[in-house]
């Protein structure tokens, strides 16, 4: 919210020595939080003037764009009083428009030179201006185009556009929705100046005229979604009329775009009072306005030109045409103000904030008015907003406010709050006694009363946040100041420290920062198009997700049940901006639907029972925790000391077996096809001593890797870690070492193709027995020699016994007897 300081003090009586700074800064004490102080003549040097355009010559050019060839007449500002020549690539103005020039010498802001120069096969001398070059808004659709009065050629800009005038812009809370006004900063500028004796004048009190029945018919048929709506008609408006240069100029200056003076006047008002205005062509309406829902299938072109299909959700505004808008929202184009608009229907009305929340959030709509809707805005303003745009539309569009008011609905009441008196002070810390309690909830506009230890409060109509006694504590303690929050160091319970859990995971934390993994941290949101990418089948089980009542985007609907996704496209990232390899890591809970019902809503006034906290755990969907990692690109760099290589599938079972030995658990390998894994390069990783499945390892399937922008054969992990951290040693015994020399035994094996290496090994293992110390296969043959569907299996034997040299028939004995265990368990031929 952008508030000019100069806007703040017509309302609030400030001392004459109070400086921006320091009203900001109190601000931001009672909860505005200061985003920015602007003070634009700061950023701005040199001539700065109105100017007249004289001529305007559209020039297309080669590539496809038009310019104009303007003449403007900037009085004697250029030292000559000769008309000044400027090339524009605007075209909303025309000859005798006033505009702003900045000519040569000036600066803007970004120190952005000015100075004459030959462009277009012309000599511009200067520039003509718009609002996102004088950094008075992000919008540049356009330059800026002076109100008639604004001035005459020649004449200082800075004090036409106000830039004389400091802003102070605050990131406004979503439960403050009071503050995105003129109106709600001033009350809370009163209240920070409140002992300095300054007071606050209310815009939005006012003699409105009572409702009759000459007014314009309007039903209310969803009372919940509309709970008020007042109308108002101005007849005889001139749509020709231009925006005074004080509407103008502050619309501007708030961050928005002068359109017209119909447009510019609700959202002046829509500025000044904080109640959203919308107004129609009152021409173009047929028969009375209704607020209803929509209907399956209905759909609307709103303002914007978007044709929307709407859903049964949404609120819509309709006469007996159609729908003419969503409600709260965005009005709709066929009962749009024109340039040929001279009967203007002005519409204030209540709306569910939810309702406009999702509306706004189903069409991804943002705007002002929205932003205000959603948050909720004070009803009890709708009459006063409503004839303030009458006012203003009467006065400076020439037209006479028809004698029919219609007011239709009522004023929602606001619950009483009961909380005890010592509440705050217990709450906050603070020795805050009970007149003080009630002298703050006062300040901010409740209505309080007391009753022995206990307060009532109805909280003001502009503040539908305060539900509950821990909002009034809240309000209290920003009143009295949270800089007197004493410091006070909690005091630490003896024999607490990590959990199981914790050390675990900071142990798995370690090792993989030690197998060179960095961690990430991505949204743990997807959307079917990520699992499209992974190439997971229909009936996979982690297609079936959780889907979120609001999520972020609505490509992105539910929460994920797998990590890969996120940590692919982090990968994809770094890879695309000049990473050589990535090895990224990830643990965070995914989540799976257990179909027990809706989740129970309890009160935050009490703890609920431990059977409610039951019933509210079984409904909380499966979140296991899992780790995931992704290998990709360079692995090993080349160098002088030899070539690289590049991350494979053998990397990502490193990882996991690493992990496993870090926290002494004895593991399982074995083939496995499973997405988004390659079928023949996956493994399914199982614990030994339960066979509970950790998870997978492996090569990515090429359509996976190529749908995420990733290298060809990158590999990745994922496993559960609840599974890991159950089987999981905290002391983990250390090696132990023999001082007698290792036996060395070489075995080659014929099997069939399909024999995997992990059921041979398993079978030499068994038949080695004790004196086994480590197997490691070295070498893997298919060819000719030993024939079609065979393959030969090297494995290195290495026997050691902890208290004697072990002999030459002990250990050929040993490897007999491995060589027996796979000849007989997976028909081995020994070469």
């Amino acid at each position: 919210m952008k508030a000019p300081v100069s806007w703040i003090r017509e309302y609030v009586d400030l001392p004459a020595e109070v400086t921006t700074e320091a009203l900001a800064a109190r601000l931001t004490a009672l909860g505005l939080k200061l985003e920015a102080i602007e003070s634009p003549r700061d950023t701005i040097t040199g001539p700065l003037v109105v100017g007249r355009v004289l001529t305007r010559d559209p020039e297309p050019q080669k590539n496809g764009k038009t310019i104009n060839w303007c003449t403007v007449d900037v009085g004697d500002a250029n030292g000559t009083g000769e008309p000044q020549g400027i090339v524009c690539g605007a075209h909303n103005f025309d000859v005798d428009d006033l505009v702003v020039c900045v000519l040569p010498g000036g600066v803007l802001p970004g120190n952005f030179a000015i100075s004459a120069r030959k462009t277009y096969g012309h000599v511009s001398s200067g520039m003509i201006c718009s609002a996102a070059e004088l950094g008075l808004s992000g919008e540049a659709d356009g330059i800026i185009v002076l109100p008639a009065d604004a001035g005459r050629p020649g004449d200082d800009a800075f004090a036409v556009l106000g830039l004389d005038d400091e802003v102070i812009e605050f990131e406004i809370n979503p439960d403050r929705a009071y503050a995105l006004s003129l109106r709600g900063v001033a009350r809370e500028a009163a209240l920070a100046f409140a002992d300095d004796g300054a007071t606050f004048t209310d815009p939005a009190r006012r003699a409105t005229p009572a409702a009759n029945a000459d007014g314009y018919p309007v039903v209310l048929d969803d009372p919940e979604g509309c709970a008020l709506f007042v109308a108002r008609v101005v007849s005889g408006f001139d749509p020709s009329a231009t925006t005074p240069g004080f509407i103008a100029r502050r619309i501007t200056q708030a961050g928005m775009r002068p359109i017209s003076l119909a447009v510019d006047v609700t959202n002046y008002v829509m500025l000044e009072i904080g109640r959203p205005i919308h107004a129609y062509d009152a021409d173009k309406l047929t028969g009375p306005i209704r607020v209803r829902r929509a209907a399956a299938g209905e759909r609307l072109t709103t303002l914007d030109g978007t044709d929307r299909a709407l859903d049964t959700g949404d609120l819509v505004v309709t006469d007996d045409s159609g729908i003419i808008g969503l409600g709260g929202v965005m009005g709709g184009e066929p009962t749009e103000i024109s340039a040929t608009t001279t009967r203007v229907l002005v519409e204030s009305a209540h709306w569910d904030a939810t309702s406009m929340f999702r509306t706004g959030k189903r069409h991804k709509i943002s705007s002002e008015a929205g932003k205000r809707n959603e948050r909720g805005v004070d009803p009890v303003v709708c009459e006063a907003a409503a004839d303030r745009v009458v006012e203003l539309l009467t006065t400076y569009g020439g037209g006479v406010a028809e004698p029919g008011v219609t007011v239709v609905g009522s004023v929602p009441t606001a619950a009483a709050i009961t909380a005890p008196l010592d509440l705050p002070a217990r709450i906050s810390g603070m020795p805050i006694s009970a007149e003080a309690t009630i002298g703050a909830l006062e300040a901010v506009g409740c209505t309080v009363t007391r009753a022995g230890d206990d307060l009532t409060a109805i909280p003001p109509t502009w503040r539908p946040d305060l539900n509950d006694p821990y909002d009034l504590v809240e309000e209290v303690a920003r009143i009295v100041g949270y800089d007197q929050v004493p410091s006070v160091l909690p005091t630490p319970g003896a024999g607490r420290g990590l959990t199981r859990g914790q050390r675990l995971r900071r142990r798995i934390g370690r090792t993989l920062a030690g197998a060179g993994c960095v961690e990430v941290i991505s949204f743990p949101f997807v959307g079917t198009a990520a699992l499209d990418q992974l190439g997971l089948p229909p009936d996979d089980p982690r297609r079936r997700a959780v889907r979120l009542a609001n999520p972020l985007s609505t490509e992105e609907p539910f929460y994920t049940t797998t990590l890969l996704p996120g940590l692919l496209r982090t990968t994809a990232r770094n890879l695309g901006r000049g990473a050589p390899g990535v090895a990224l890591f990830e643990t965070g809970s995914v989540a799976f639907p257990g179909d027990r019902g809706q989740a129970p809503i309890y009160g935050v006034d009490r703890r609920p029972s431990d059977d409610e906290l039951a019933q509210l755990m079984d409904a909380v969907p499966d979140q296991p925790l899992h780790l995931a990692v992704v290998l990709a690109g360079e692995r090993e760099r080349a160098g002088w000391w030899g070539a690289g290589r590049d991350a494979a599938w053998s990397d990502a079972l490193g990882v996991v077996r690493r992990l496993a030995a870090e926290l002494g658990v004895e593991i399982d390998v074995r083939s496995a096809a499973l997405a988004p894994w390659h079928p023949g390069r996956c493994a399914q990783v199982t614990v030994a001593e339960t066979g509970a499945l950790l998870g997978h390892a492996g090569e990515l399937h090429p359509k996976a890797c190529q749908a995420f922008g990733v290298p060809p054969r990158s590999a990745a992990v994922e496993i559960d870690l609840d599974v890991l951290l159950a089987a999981a040693r905290e002391v983990v015994p250390g090696p132990e070492f023999s001082t007698f020399p290792q036996a060395k035994e070489d075995v080659a094996l014929l099997v069939d193709a399909d024999v995997t290496v992990a059921q041979l090994e398993d079978a030499l293992r068994d038949g080695a027995g004790e004196l086994l110390e480590s197997i490691r296969l070295f070498d893997v043959y298919t060819g000719e020699q030993v024939g079609a569907g065979r393959k030969s299996l090297a494995f290195a034997l290495r026997f050691r016994a902890p208290d004697r040299t072990l002999t030459e028939q002990e250990t050929g004995a040993a490897r007999d007897a491995a060589v027996a265990a796979a000849v007989e368990r997976c028909g081995a031929a020994q070469r």
